[in-house]
């Protein structure tokens, strides 16, 4: 994943492109940040969860939503998006399932975390001085998150890595 104006290489544009079933980390923080890409439905499923995260997090349009209610329905369309994400995964994903390493999450669980740290990442890049340690923090969570998130489909599409059932 390349920061944000930072100058890309030939080999890094071509890595951006979708990987088989399962879309890079740049696609998905470029989806979060509601960029159109192609690449499947995970991409819509991202951006959901990123634009939930902004209303819970840092506000959309204004202001952070802090009505029990409305907190409540947030993490009910997160929880049920989560969910969509692993059906969709468990349907169109091959698994092998001997041999292979169990993860500890499911897709969709990444994806969400993935999510909330490219809307902490972009808020911070907005309102923090650019020495400021914690934005420094939020951009290397997400790089770490991202990196971790492409090690996973790698080793999913090579059968060394299983998800699990639930």
């Amino acid at each position: 994943m390349a920061l944000p104006g930072a100058l890309r290489c030939a080999e890094s544009v071509v890595q951006s492109q979708p990987a088989g079933l399962l879309p890079t980390s740049d696609l998905l923080v470029r989806a979060c940040r509601g960029h159109r890409v192609v690449g499947g439905p995970l991409l819509w499923f991202a951006r959901d969860l990123a634009v939930l995260h902004e209303r819970r997090l840092v506000g959309r349009g204004g202001s952070v939503d802090t009505d029990p209610t409305v907190v409540l329905e947030i993490e009910r369309r997160r929880i049920e998006l989560v969910m969509a994400i692993d059906d969709w995964v468990a349907r169109t994903v091959p698994q092998h399932r001997l041999g292979a390493t169990l993860h500890t999450e499911t897709v969709g669980a990444v994806l969400d975390r993935l999510a909330e740290s490219s809307v902490r990442a972009h808020h911070a890049l907005m309102t923090l001085d650019a020495h400021d340690e914690r934005l420094h923090g939020a951009w290397h969570h997400l790089a770490e998150l991202a990196d971790a998130y492409d090690d996973l489909v790698r080793d999913i599409l090579a059968g060394r890595r299983r998800l699990p059932e639930w």
